[in-house]
């Protein structure tokens, strides 16, 4: 019996890595917002509530090409999600997929 519970103790850092990619990535993104890489996620999603149609289902942060992007998924009430790319420094609209609904 201890060393079942000894080999779960073991094993559980390795029952969660979808857990410690989330952590990665939040630790990359705050260290890119503190050098003034990338504008803060709130103030994004702010600007890009205010121009797109829909809710955010989806957020992920990437460096695309030495450029840190983030990448949104959007719900809008036809429930046809698409997809938009911002420049996570300047929040310009890099890429949009599928069909897109701006505010007018």
């Amino acid at each position: 019996m201890l060393r079942r519970s000894l080999l779960a103790l073991l094993l559980l850092p390795l029952a969660s890595p979808a857990a410690r990619a989330d952590d990665d990535d939040q630790d990359r993104a705050r260290t890119a917002v503190e050098r003034g890489e990338i504008r803060p996620l709130s103030r994004i999603l702010g600007e890009l509530e205010r121009r797109f149609v829909g809710q955010v289902v989806d957020t992920d942060l990437d460096r695309d090409d030495g450029r840190w992007v983030y990448e949104f998924k959007l719900l809008p009430p036809s429930g046809r999600m698409y997809r938009v790319t911002l420049d996570a420094a300047t929040g310009e609209v890099l890429q949009t997929r599928g069909p897109v609904q701006e505010r007018r």
